[in-house]
């Protein structure tokens, strides 16, 4: 999303990012995230808005979803009241996020455009889409489908037991029934569909998808492939160590391993030296992104420590045994997108499946086995041709004429339309 906002203050435009307040606590490390990226963003305007009375614990159990959903939605009357205080017609359109429905409906009711932004892939958006005509009510769960192949229009044929796990929930319970209902109200509830990706990455899942306006869901509104959203890249004040380390070291002899803001705090100690071990028996440079694992306080499973004792989570001596060839990064690094296994090795065919997940635990002999062979076999070389290419696609998605800047600028002027609309009703 900030990449976003580095692109939109580009074309000329004052951004104003409104937060929420943690669910009920003071969260330490999203408060720390907010700061860096505040002082990196000094044009970017952050409004946090008023702590709500008596929040919802929001922990990582079956409930999970419903809890955050209901987080998210108590804002929605200080949003409103945020968006009324701001001077008269200055406010172009509100983008938010996949998950923040109730933000598009106070938009909405202000003759504000709205849309929403997806920071994944054109294939998980033409998924979600196509879910609640999938998820009719004389099919069993997913879960009990198990592995069975689900088709996807645009997308590669994906095991049901690989979909979002709320999804895979009782067709009967209420997490089932509020998960497929917002895919359901997506093409009703926006203007537009902001989706970072880029067209010549998911050729298939982007005529898909303009396949399914066309003849399944009329209603849908535009889709805007802008990405990859790398504006701000080269804007830090100053340049991540992670990035000065990776410039001295040889070129494609770096594995990187981050798994997203939940799956890399949800490893297990036992995990992460597995991870450990296979990483140093490889002998290949690495840059691996560790978080603390969950609390072991049942009321608080989704608590982390804001600075994991790395001596204390990994294998002794480890962090002096790779000293020189590898990095670990605590909680973050500049990474900007995040796909799925389906997408990555199926489709863009830039990366390899690891055995054992589907289990719990991957094990380190099966970790060294994939570093060495996407370093040193020619399938791994070969998936570094691919990565190569699909780089230099990225780049010319952005250069004057390139289809990412198009669909930009054809956002911009179609919110701009939107907007006078409004304001002569």
């Amino acid at each position: 999303m900030m990449q976003l906002a580095d692109v939109l203050l580009d074309a000329g435009y004052a951004v104003v990012v409104a937060l929420i307040d943690p669910a009920d606590k003071e969260d330490v490390a999203f408060a720390a995230v907010v700061r860096r990226v505040a002082a990196s963003k000094p044009l970017v305007a952050f409004h946090k808005l008023p702590r709500i009375e008596d929040p919802p614990t929001v922990i990582h159990d079956a409930q999970f979803i419903l809890r955050y959903l209901d987080l998210v939605s108590r804002y929605d009357k200080l949003l409103h009241g945020f968006l009324c205080a701001m001077p008269l017609g200055s406010v172009q359109a509100v983008v938010v996020d996949a998950f923040s429905s109730g933000a598009l409906d106070v938009a909405k009711k202000l003759g504000i455009p709205a849309y929403s932004f997806y920071a994944t892939n054109a294939s998980t958006v033409a998924v979600f889409l196509q879910l609640p005509t999938i998820c009719r009510e004389d099919q069993p769960s997913f879960r009990e489908l198990g592995d069975t192949p689900l088709n996807f229009h645009g997308v590669p044929p994906m095991p049901a037991s690989h979909l979002v796990e709320e999804v895979l929930r009782d067709p009967e319970s209420e997490v089932y029934k509020v998960m497929i209902d917002g895919f359901r109200r997506i093409p009703e509830a926006v203007d537009g569909i902001l989706v970072n990706t880029f067209t010549s990455l998911e050729t298939r899942a982007v005529e898909a998808l303009g396949d399914l306006r066309l003849r399944h869901l009329p209603a849908m509104p535009p889709v805007y492939y802008v990405g990859p959203l790398l504006a701000g890249a080269g804007k830090e004040k100053e340049k991540h160590e992670c990035l000065s380390w990776l410039d001295e070291q040889p070129e494609r002899s770096v594995v990187y391993l981050c798994f997203g803001s939940i799956g890399t705090g949800n490893h297990s100690r036992e995990q992460l030296n597995e991870i450990a071990v296979g990483l140093e028996n490889s002998g290949h440079r690495f840059l691996w992104v560790v978080r603390a694992p969950p609390s072991d306080d049942p009321e608080r499973p989704s608590d982390h420590r804001t600075d994991p004792d790395l001596d204390e989570l990994l294998p002794d001596g480890f962090l002096d045994r790779i000293n020189g060839r590898g990095l670990i990064l605590k909680l973050w690094a500049p990474q900007v997108e995040k796909m799925n296994k389906v997408f990555m090795v199926e489709e863009a065919g830039i990366g390899v499946e690891v055995a054992g997940w589907q289990q719990g635990l991957v094990k380190a002999g099966e970790v060294e086995a994939k570093v060495r062979m996407v370093l040193e076999s020619e399938e791994g070389e070969r998936l570094r041709a691919q990565v190569t290419a699909l780089s230099k696609a990225a780049a010319a998605a952005w250069e004057d004429g390139g289809s990412s800047r198009v669909a930009f600028q054809r956002f911009i002027s179609d919110a701009e339309k939107l907007k006078a609309q409004a304001m002569r009703a």
